[in-house]
């Protein structure tokens, strides 16, 4: 019986054990002479038993047919050893009891057995550790293959954490492949900074070998790809790497191969040049630094849509009076014929004498004004596992790309190699919401402010009759009319221009608020980073001591100047920068703060505020109609011009009352503002809350600096990004301009 026993538990059938019973039982008929105490003792065996080729023949399977390398690995592992010292075990055993050796014949088995059984499992601790060991390695070639070559592992890429992006359309080359995280896939013991830090240098690596191939079969390319050499050293920071792995070794590992190629190769592909002046862009289109470009763009935008209004068939008969934008068929050739109009007029504000705008042409070269889809909004949060540990989470879902156009558009920057390592889909996405929000704010402005520009509305125009017509009876009568109509207008006028004085102040002192103290602090105090530099020497990225010239070249034509060049020669000091990766995340940080700052992440805000603009414009669209309709009623009047078909005494009925409506409606948006501002500024005040508040994110892909570095990673210099000043200034301006009587 002790034979079949261990016979069964090998693997091998045996009659004690019949596997068409049921799980865990004895069969009946092999030995009937067992007694139901000793069948007890044999159930556990009779699972092993079972267990075993069940095991075997499942690894066999994954090990030969399974798509992850990684689970292969795994799988063979168990089934050569585990199982095989299994089975190695059960023949010692064997042995021993064949030559009758007393430590398994005779009274101590059940000894054995026993203190076996009271154990801490150990070897089940060892087993786990082995099969750790090899699912790491099998991991670590496919890490290896990524980080040193860039290249995505042969065998077993399904289940790497990174993989090729198939869903963008993005075509800049057919060379030029996108690359993006699966978080789903990705280890716990690597870092969100670690797993950016991997998927910039395989990324970065990817770029050089395309554009190196596609130089070397005749085709032009304006990067400067230099030979990526493959140091010892990183194969080296690889190999002492091991199982378990840790999290901050394998930071440090990274790190130190990171800012080794950033030396070498990094910094010649991606110029802190190149990185300015797209930042330079960023910050006076898209974040509207240049007040004309929104001015003008807005103009264009007008114009445009006051063309396809003159169309009657672009109307229905439900957009009269008030829903005339609703109807407007705009098309993909409007939003570009504004755009391209946009920079025609900011090239015709240049003087002969000025020098040549090359920020302009930059951007004239990379913005892009076009109709928004509905994909747009799925850039920022993907639900498809997909993701990139730094974008940008929490923005709010209320839309303002729909307040230029009466179709959502967006403004965004085309982004070709290599700056596509710097910006990411994310990122531009963020740029681009913005854009709409603070476009939004600056068009309301712009139209609150034409409003004064309507003279007709604002005094009596033209001039009255002089004598000697007003000398007689009629004309007295007719001056006499004309001054009680005009009184009477004027009284009616009063309270609209209360509230299109209150509406200007509130979002003039909301956009200087952002515009001067969020957006232009927060990118001044980034220059001043970059500018400062790293503090270590072991990360000078710049020219080697000496090359003088080269150094004045690198920082010719950026914007805020980089470094003092000092004198001329071969002592001048080593100019430092941050290495490319380094300034992509203080970028993403950068980004993250203007998004809280803005209150973009705050969505009772961000509705009050839409719900204000979009009032607004409703508000200033009918007091443009009821000027043209008194026009034509003072025609019928004073000059005896009359349109039988049109009933314009009934027509400014129904327009001032829905002017009173909407000036009512505009009226309780302000207040709900300010108050949702009030609230904000208590929530942070009381509960101890930062303007930037980095650890607190939604998806955690956003770390905090961290107190403690390791490795290489000590060396690096995290931004801090700005902290801007409370809400409770702009609440003092509001209130002050309440007490003034302005709201």
């Amino acid at each position: 019986m002790l034979h079949e026993v261990l016979l069964s538990l090998s693997g091998q059938p045996s009659p004690l054990f019949n596997p068409s019973a049921e799980e865990g039982a004895v069969a009946e008929d092999a030995f009937p002479l067992l007694s139901p105490p000793e069948k007890a003792l044999l159930r556990p065996l009779a699972r092993l038993s079972r267990l075993h080729p069940r095991l075997r023949a499942h690894t066999a399977l994954i090990s030969s047919s399974h798509s992850s390398v990684i689970c292969r690995a795994v799988s063979t592992a168990i089934s050569a050893q585990h199982l095989g010292g299994f089975q190695k075990k059960i023949l010692e055993v064997e042995k021993a009891i064949l030559v009758d050796d007393s430590g398994y014949v005779g009274a101590s088995l059940i000894d054995y057995l026993r203190a076996e059984s009271q154990t801490g499992y150990v070897d089940i601790e060892e087993m786990a550790l082995n099969l750790v060991r090899a699912a790491e390695t099998a991991w670590m070639r496919q890490l290896s293959t990524w980080l040193l070559y860039g290249n995505l592992p042969v065998l077993g890429k399904d289940d790497f954490f990174v993989q090729e992006d198939n869903t963008s359309d993005d075509k800049h080359s057919s060379n030029m492949v996108n690359f993006v995280l699966h978080a789903g896939l990705l280890p716990k013991f690597v870092s969100p900074h670690t797993a950016s830090s991997i998927l910039f240098i395989g990324k970065t690596l990817n770029l050089i070998r395309a554009k190196r191939g596609a130089s070397t079969a005749g085709s032009p390319t304006r990067l400067a790809t230099t030979p990526v050499t493959l140091h010892g050293d990183h194969i080296e920071h690889l190999a002492a790497l091991e199982s378990p792995i840790s999290t901050s070794k394998l930071s440090a590992a990274v790190d130190s191969i990171r800012l080794s190629l950033s030396q070498s190769t990094f910094s010649k592909l991606l110029p802190l040049q190149k990185i300015l002046e797209i930042l330079s862009v960023l910050h006076d289109f898209l974040l509207l630094r240049r007040g004309e470009f929104a001015t003008a763009l807005v103009s264009q935008a007008d114009v445009r849509l006051h063309d396809r209004r003159r169309k009657p068939e672009f109307l229905g008969p439900q957009d009269r009076p008030t829903g005339v934008l609703q109807g407007l068929a705009i098309k993909e050739g409007d939003v570009m014929a504004a755009l391209s109009q946009t920079w025609a007029e900011l090239h015709s504000l240049q003087n002969e004498e000025d020098p040549q705008d090359d920020e302009l042409e930059l951007a004239r070269d990379l913005l892009r004004l076009s109709v928004s889809n509905t994909r747009d909004n799925g850039a920022i949060g993907s639900s498809s596992g997909t993701t990139e540990p730094e974008q940008v989470t929490g923005i709010s879902s209320i839309s303002f790309d729909g307040l230029l156009f009466p179709v959502p558009t967006s403004l965004s920057v085309q982004v070709c190699p290599p700056l596509d390592l710097f910006l990411s889909v994310s990122d531009i996405s963020t740029y681009s919401k913005m854009h709409s929000y603070l476009l939004g704010i600056r068009r309301a402005q712009i139209h609150l402010g034409d409003l004064w520009k309507h003279t007709f509305l604002r005094k009596n125009y033209p001039s009255p009759w002089g004598p000697p017509r007003s000398s007689t009876p009629f004309g007295q009568n007719k001056l006499k009319m004309g001054r009680e109509r005009d009184n009477a207008r004027i009284r009616q006028m009063r309270p609209i221009w209360a509230t299109s004085s209150a509406s200007l102040f509130v979002l003039s002192e909301i956009g200087s608020f952002f515009q001067g103290e969020v957006i232009n602090g927060s990118w001044q105090h980034f220059l001043e980073w970059i500018k400062q530099g790293p503090t270590s020497p072991s990360l000078f990225l710049g020219p080697r001591p000496g090359t003088a010239s080269s150094s004045k070249n690198a920082d010719a034509g950026v914007p805020g100047k980089i470094a003092e060049t000092g004198f001329e020669g071969a002592s001048q000091p080593a100019i430092q920068r941050h290495d490319p990766e380094t300034l992509t995340l203080a970028h993403r940080r950068y980004i993250f703060s203007l998004v809280q700052s803005l209150f973009l992440t705050d969505i009772p805000f961000t509705k009050a505020l839409r719900l204000l603009l979009t009032g607004v414009d409703h508000f200033i669209e009918l007091v443009v109609r009821l000027e043209g309709i008194q026009r034509n009623m003072d025609l019928e009047t004073d000059e005896g011009v009359v349109d039988a078909l049109v009933d314009y005494a009934r027509e400014e009925r129904e327009i001032w009352q829905a002017l009173g409506t909407a000036r009512s409606r505009v009226d309780a948006e302000i207040k709900n503002v300010v108050a949702r501002l009030r609230d904000i500024d208590d929530s942070r005040s009381g509960e101890g809350q930062k303007m930037f508040d980095v650890a607190k994110s939604q998806n955690g892909h956003w770390p905090a600096p961290r107190q403690n570095y390791t490795g290489a990673e000590s060396t690096v210099c995290h931004y801090v990004p700005r902290k801007a000043a409370g809400v409770d200034q702009l609440l003092m301006k509001l209130d002050f301009g309440n007490a003034n009587g302005s709201i």
